[in-house]
């Protein structure tokens, strides 16, 4: 399925509103951005743990994520606000994240997975693939979960039998710091690949925002 991960709904500031955040403790700003001397400020910024400036500036999007990526995203609470869909109150048809490729396990570390696709060994019994198995597992939990409420039984009640793979959104707003902390956290090669996915959607988006400070927050290089 082609999904749309998360979409930019509203910014505010732009890398000036960073310079002048830094350059009111002098009492001074610019009304352009000036683009060596502004940059170099950025830089030094990012640089030397300076992020109150960067904090002037915030995101607010939309994303739809399976379950399992929205609760290793909402461990990240400093300088973030999350609302998402609650099926205390909505009783719509779920729908599920596809597996594209299931990965093996790695063998360096307690977590995550290696480069390498399963190759799957049938167990003899029904000749089924992994597809097989989560098309199943959804099936079974979409039966009973409208069977639940069929009869009557609450939706906060009757979601409990809805896997992990549910589709589920959140509106996610937070400063231009906060998201660049998400974003070098959750962008690193030992990272769940799913969360990848969508965080670099989010990091494309406030790369165009926010060009300079967002190349020196989560990119920066040694000169």
């Amino acid at each position: 399925m082609d999904y749309k991960w998360a979409t930019l709904i509203d910014r505010m500031g732009s890398d000036l509103t960073v310079v002048n955040a830094a350059r009111v403790s002098f009492a001074t700003k610019h009304e352009e951005f000036k683009e060596k001397q502004d940059e170099r400020l950025i830089r030094y910024l990012a640089k030397h743990g300076h992020w109150s400036p960067f904090s002037h500036c915030s995101m607010q999007y939309h994303i739809r994520a399976p379950i399992f990526v929205a609760r290793q995203l909402v461990k990240h609470q400093v300088g973030l606000s999350w609302n998402e869909v609650s099926r205390r109150y909505v009783d719509i048809e779920p729908e599920f994240y596809r597996v594209d490729k299931w990965r093996k396990k790695a063998d360096d570390k307690k977590q995550g997975s290696s480069g390498e696709i399963v190759e799957w060994i049938d167990d003899g019994a029904n000749g089924e693939m992994p597809d097989d198995l989560q098309r199943e597992v959804e099936d079974l939990a979409l039966r009973n979960y409208n069977l639940l409420l069929k009869n009557s039984v609450a939706p906060e009640q009757a979601r409990i039998v809805l896997p992990q793979s549910m589709m589920t959104e959140w509106y996610w707003t937070g400063s231009l710091y906060a998201f660049a902390r998400v974003c070098a956290l959750r962008l690193e090669e030992t990272a769940q690949q799913e969360t990848r996915v969508v965080v670099q959607d989010i990091a494309k988006q406030a790369e165009k925002c926010f060009p300079i400070s967002w190349k020196c927050l989560a990119f920066w290089e040694e000169d």
